[in-house]
């Protein structure tokens, strides 16, 4: 099995100092992973950071160090627009029944997607995959990003990217340790670094220590050719997410 990697709610203001932590170990393993960029932040739960803590260790400017991890091989997706949860919506990826996109007009969704490219582009940045607050996006928001230019969604489950109404997917993991026992196929290991504990990176270490894994860096996951995706497939993701929401909600 290969096995890519997904950073979600990279902001200026996330706590720097776990990331580090857990970009030192993707630096230790020659991993380089997509990361999910939020254009303009405005979830207050993704504001992490204590300025007299950690503030030696922020980059002086947020978005060029970006760049510079783009150069370095690093994959940027965008991570919605401004990562705030105005619906109680779980769209066609019911992951979670809440979302940034899911539910809300075309027209806007479009103008959110249009906002976030545009400052993602002041800053030096182009990207044409998109990254879903909460996993959760609609018909509209699929539609919407065709028109705003977008080619692909890091979500879905399967064992390799397909193909499905004009957009390629580059599947996640529904189950980690499932994936491990796969000896063929594709996958995204998901991460918030924002609450990636040190016992958690000795966890993660394991990981990347397994004989029978291939991490591969997310370039090389893009570069797979999509099989052609299906209304029969769709229906089988949207309900192993359904369900996967809620054994979560059972714990």
């Amino acid at each position: 099995m290969k096995i890519a990697v997904r950073l979600d709610d990279i902001t200026p203001d996330m706590d720097w100092e776990r990331f580090f932590k857990f970009k030192a170990l993707l630096d230790r393993y020659q991993v380089k992973p997509l990361i999910g960029v939020v254009p303009d932040n405005r979830d207050e739960n993704l504001v992490k950071i204590k300025q007299d803590k950690v503030e030696k260790e922020i980059p002086e400017d947020f978005w060029k160090y970006i760049k510079q991890l783009q150069s370095k091989g690093w994959v940027i997706a965008m991570h919605g627009y401004q990562h705030v949860y105005s619906t109680k919506k779980g769209g066609m990826f019911p992951l979670n029944n809440f979302s940034e996109f899911a539910g809300i007009s075309f027209e806007r969704q479009r103008e959110m997607l249009e906002e976030g490219k545009k400052v993602l582009a002041q800053k030096g940045i182009e990207t044409d995959i998109f990254m879903a607050p909460a996993h959760s996006y609609d018909k509209k928001t699929l539609k919407a990003l065709k028109e705003c230019g977008f080619r692909a969604l890091t979500d879905g489950f399967g064992n390799a990217p397909y193909s499905w109404k004009g957009l390629i997917f580059y599947p996640i993991s529904f189950q980690l340790s499932s994936a491990f026992k796969k000896k063929d196929g594709y996958s995204t290991m998901v991460v918030h670094t924002d609450t990636v504990s040190d016992e958690d990176l000795e966890r993660y270490e394991g990981y990347f220590m397994k004989s029978n894994v291939e991490w591969i860096s997310y370039k090389e996951y893009l570069e797979q050719e999509p099989v052609k995706g299906n209304i029969f497939g769709r229906g089988k993701e949207f309900f192993m997410a359904k369900g996967k929401h809620l054994l979560m909600k059972l714990r």
